[in-house]
């Protein structure tokens, strides 16, 4: 469930980048849930030709999934089918992605060039675009070839920072009934998928389809004829409302739009997060082999928000080190000191049996509390920042005097300072007949 700030907040973004009548249908569908357009224009207020338009912009900038959920509809007739209808949903997390499209911008261009950069660019600022369009809008921002174009785009696509987009209304049945039973008489808690997780789950290609890509020789041949051609008016612009009725027809006769694929980039940024963090806290040492084993766990891990990494063995680990010329001189027993380093309490990599697996959760943890700790110095001093840490690590409630002790700073200048921390919402505090106490907030603004 997204929190109300959360809702503001993309909102906010919305209105920014696409307008007041884009934000109000977006609005209306993080609130509300999935909602058919009938159901849309009643809650807007809006005509049914502009909330078409606005799900287009949405749609086109993957902030929102149109899908047809089947349900059983009681007719005059037992036997009467179901029936089915489309309706629209949120990505609220796509949303949140736009204030990233920077960072994605700079994994992609210091990994793959400038140019695979300049493409993929175009598809963070127009959403999804086909082949032609591609090659259409490289060819007028830099006069590149369309095997030139075409070779970046599957670079990009072989690194899986490009995807084929999804099913456009993908058909969701509803929750297996058997499913919901094994899950409650089961002693293992199983969370159930949103109806969002479900919809994305049947509209994702197979993966073979979602990170295929073949040059399309046609597409050669045709650039070549058209070389002395101006490029069309819309190229390297952005996509206008009235411009996407038109180019639902074209998407009909294409086998695959592309868009970029934020679970991938998501991925490579908290790889790279936690490399830094291991870099910071230890040495280039131990910063070496967390990201070699990084890169031999990669192709297993399934999702973005994965606990753990695989177990990988000892001599994996220095197989992999040793695969950059730079780490050559790096010694078996090296390797093996900064994993038991890395073992040490806070335990950023766990040992099994000469097994060796990264603790995403303790690097992530640790990560964001150096992020909020500077935050915290930068804004209310240094008394702030000892009470911070002090409270972080304690992880409980705490009497005003004994945090005054254990910081050792008066009591008044300490009351003063959680005072301020607690107006600004970075702390809790309870109170009672004889002292306050505090404690912090679980996710601080």
């Amino acid at each position: 469930m997204v929190s109300q700030h959360g809702i503001l907040y993309a909102v906010h973004l919305i209105t920014n980048q696409f307008g007041n009548l884009v934000a109000k249908v977006c609005e209306c569908l993080l609130r509300n849930g999935a909602l058919t357009l009938q159901a849309i224009v009643r809650r807007t207020e809006l005509s049914p030709a502009k909330v078409r338009n606005c799900l287009l912009v949405l749609i086109q900038h993957n902030c929102a999934q149109a899908f047809i959920l089947e349900e059983s509809v009681s007719g005059e007739d037992a036997g009467e089918p179901g029936k089915a209808l489309t309706q629209y949903i949120a990505l609220f997390v796509n949303i949140l992605h736009r204030v990233r499209f920077s960072k994605f911008m700079d994994v992609v261009s210091k990994e793959l060039g400038g140019s695979c950069g300049e493409l993929f660019r175009g598809l963070l600022e127009h959403g999804r675009l086909t082949v032609k369009q591609i090659v259409d809008r490289a060819g007028a921002n830099a006069k590149e070839s369309t095997n030139t174009v075409q070779e970046d785009l599957g670079k990009l696509v072989m690194a899986h920072y490009v995807e084929c987009c999804p099913a456009p209304e993908p058909l969701v049945p509803p929750p297996d009934a058997d499913t919901k039973k094994r899950a409650k008489s089961s002693k293992v808690m199983v969370e159930p998928l949103t109806l969002e997780q479900r919809v994305m789950a049947v509209a994702m290609p197979s993966a073979m389809r979602r990170f295929s890509f073949v040059p399309n020789a046609d597409q050669v041949a045709d650039d070549q004829q058209n070389v002395n051609q101006p490029p069309s008016k819309d190229v390297g612009e952005k996509r206008k409302l009235h411009d996407l009725e038109s180019d639902t027809a074209l998407e009909e006769e294409v086998e695959c739009n592309w868009r970029a694929n934020f679970e991938e980039l998501l991925r490579r940024l908290r790889h790279k997060t936690c490399v830094d963090t291991i870099k910071v806290r230890f040495d280039d040492a131990a910063a070496t082999v967390l990201s070699a084993m990084l890169e031999a766990s990669r192709a297993e891990e399934d999702k973005v928000k994965t606990a753990n990494s695989v177990p990988l063995s000892l001599n994996t680990i220095y197989e992999e080190v040793v695969k950059n010329e730079k780490n050559h001189s790096m010694t078996f027993d090296h390797v093996r000191t900064c994993l038991e380093e890395l073992s040490c309490p806070p335990t950023f990599v766990k040992t099994d049996d000469e097994s060796y697996s990264i603790d995403f959760t303790k690097i992530t943890e640790a990560a964001q509390s150096e992020e909020i700790e500077s935050i915290v110095l930068k804004r209310f001093g240094e008394t702030a920042y000892k009470i911070f840490r002090l409270l972080f690590r304690a992880g409980c409630l705490m009497e005003t005097d004994k945090i005054a002790d254990r910081i050792f700073a008066e009591k008044k200048e300490t009351s003063k300072t959680l005072f301020k921390m607690w107006q600004d919402g970075y702390l809790l505090m309870e109170v009672t007949l004889t002292f306050s106490s505090y404690k912090l907030v679980s996710a601080p603004p």
